[in-house]
């Protein structure tokens, strides 16, 4: 008997080197009880429910999971909903940010931690971009305006991204032009003629964001967008709209007269 205990003691410590940040000493010699079969539980409530079966904090928990086999990942989860908001923002965080987390013995100080989480916001973005691409824009601009505000309502520095259509008005090209500052990204109508020609789009969407979540266009946005539309418009290049994207919200120039 004393064998078979020394062999187990043995064996968790072996399995415990594999594992990032666990020490041998702290792999638990049983569950505590009131932890025992939680995620199993959080497995089928999701498989059998659907994510709306599950508590934002706990979609997180089963995120995290992967990268603490062995912890109670829920009162980081729990933290990290509470300061970032929703899961969203969690997975789109700067990793800088994301490293500082550590709720008891669980921590997001790894490279694999911090790498898993923001793998899932660059898969579910990239799946919104493929829903959009290659389709007509003005059918499913429900699903243009979400993946812009996904893409950018979080981002700290404003970004100025332009969207090139076809004579179909299918997307055929989304680029992110510039990078500013929170407040200011410059803009080259020139540039942006330029590459609209270069791809044989006739018609652009530009949109950018606020870092500040507020949407309203400034009066450098109104002239800027002015000066684009007599550059695309002298050659034959369409301006459907300019969308500044917020955080929960957006205006569109077209909607407000301003285009």
């Amino acid at each position: 008997m004393a064998g078979r205990k020394s062999a187990k003691r043995l064996g968790d410590a072996e399995e415990a080197r594999e594992l990032p940040g666990l020490e041998p000493s702290a792999v638990p010699a049983s569950e505590d009880p009131h932890h025992k079969g939680h995620r199993q539980r959080l497995y089928t409530r999701f498989l059998d429910g659907g994510p709306d079966a599950l508590q934002d904090y706990e979609l997180l928990e089963m995120i995290l999971f992967a990268v603490n086999p062995r912890r109670d990942v829920k009162p980081l989860a729990k933290a990290l909903i509470r300061d970032f908001g929703d899961i969203w923002s969690v997975v789109n965080a700067p990793p800088p940010r994301l490293r500082t987390y550590c709720v008891g013995e669980v921590s997001l100080a790894s490279d694999k931690a911090v790498a898993t989480l923001r793998a899932v916001g660059a898969a579910a973005l990239r799946g919104m971009r493929q829903r959009v691409m290659d389709r007509p824009v003005l059918a499913n601009w429900q699903s243009l305006l979400d993946y812009c505000t996904a893409a950018m309502a979080h981002q700290p520095m404003e970004q100025f991204r332009l969207l090139f259509l076809d004579r179909k008005n299918k997307l055929i090209a989304d680029e992110v032009q510039q990078t500013g500052t929170v407040d200011h990204t410059p803009v080259y109508p020139r540039e942006v003629v330029r590459r609209a020609l270069e791809l044989s789009a006739s018609a652009i969407i530009l949109v950018h964001n606020h870092p500040s979540g507020d949407p309203t266009p400034s009066r450098a946005d109104i002239e800027m967008t002015k000066e684009i539309l007599r550059a695309a418009h002298s050659l034959g290049i369409a301006v459907h709209d300019h969308v500044i994207v917020g955080k929960g919200k957006h205006v569109s120039f077209k909607a407000q007269g301003l285009i």
